[in-house]
């Protein structure tokens, strides 16, 4: 496929179109998941709890967030990478962009940081020196500690117009992308359709611009207890390869997530 631009993706917003994002942390798994259409790939932080058995997000590093980009980006035909800035790597605006100095140089497009208006300056600040910025809103794993456990966000009144002024806030700072995990769907649906940028949700309800899933979570392959917002792809599948593009059809029909797997 040509390649995917922030361009193609507010242009399928604009369109009413839906697209996918899905995680990867090697050049195997970047090539497969490019190759069969997917719009974007996520170098997530998830990676501590996927790869390396990690109870929580927290103890990724800059330098392996860095290693792991640098090899999705030798795999990618095309997709947009966006790659996280890990715990503790954005405290300050200066800190901030030095960080997402080396994960774009590492090969990524777009960086993600987790946490509402606070972070307008240092969106700011990239945005003004041609970084573009996912801004991570709801449930923000990085601060589980704080949240007492991994809970939807947003549920009550005050929460949800606080992320929603959050959202208007970071777009105007300048961020080119939302993404919202574990708020109920219905602020989903009015964050969307209140904000220019694209956004992504995962546990956010069906009617996002786009959907992200953990790639071993869409395989089936997470030890323990799945989320309730995931699915597995490989129960129907005959390949790997098959339950990529199964997942991303889904997103593309609006048939994922289905109720049961929304809040």
């Amino acid at each position: 496929m040509s390649n995917i631009t922030l361009h193609t993706l507010t242009g399928l917003k604009q369109a009413g179109k839906k697209f996918t994002v899905l995680t990867a942390y090697d050049s195997t798994f970047a090539h497969l998941i490019s190759s069969v259409g997917i719009e974007m790939i996520l170098v997530g932080d998830s990676l501590g709890m996927v790869l390396q058995g990690q109870q929580s997000t927290l103890p990724v590093t800059l330098e392996e967030m860095v290693y792991h980009t640098t090899s999705v980006a030798r795999g990618n035909q095309g997709a947009m990478i966006m790659a996280d800035l890990p715990f503790m790597s954005y405290a300050t605006p200066e800190q901030c962009m030095a960080s997402s100095a080396r994960l774009m140089q590492a090969g990524a497009h777009l960086v993600k940081l987790e946490g509402g208006s606070w972070l307008a300056e240092s969106i700011q600040l990239l945005a003004d020196r041609g970084v573009p910025v996912c801004a991570h809103l709801g449930l923000t794993p990085q601060a589980v500690n704080k949240l007492g456990g991994y809970r939807v966000q947003g549920k009550d009144k005050a929460s949800a117009l606080q992320m929603i002024e959050d959202a208007r806030q970071l777009e105007e700072a300048g961020a080119s992308m939302l993404l919202l995990e574990c708020v109920p769907s219905l602020l989903g649906e009015e964050i969307t359709r209140n904000v220019s940028i694209p956004v992504i949700g995962i546990g956010a309800g069906p009617h996002t611009d786009a959907q992200v899933l953990v790639l071993h979570d869409m395989l089936g392959i997470t030890p323990g207890r799945r989320p309730r917002f995931s699915r597995d792809f490989m129960q129907q599948a005959v390949s790997i390869e098959d339950a990529i593009r199964q997942y991303d059809a889904a997103v593309k029909a609006v048939t994922f997530p289905s109720p049961e797997e929304s809040f």
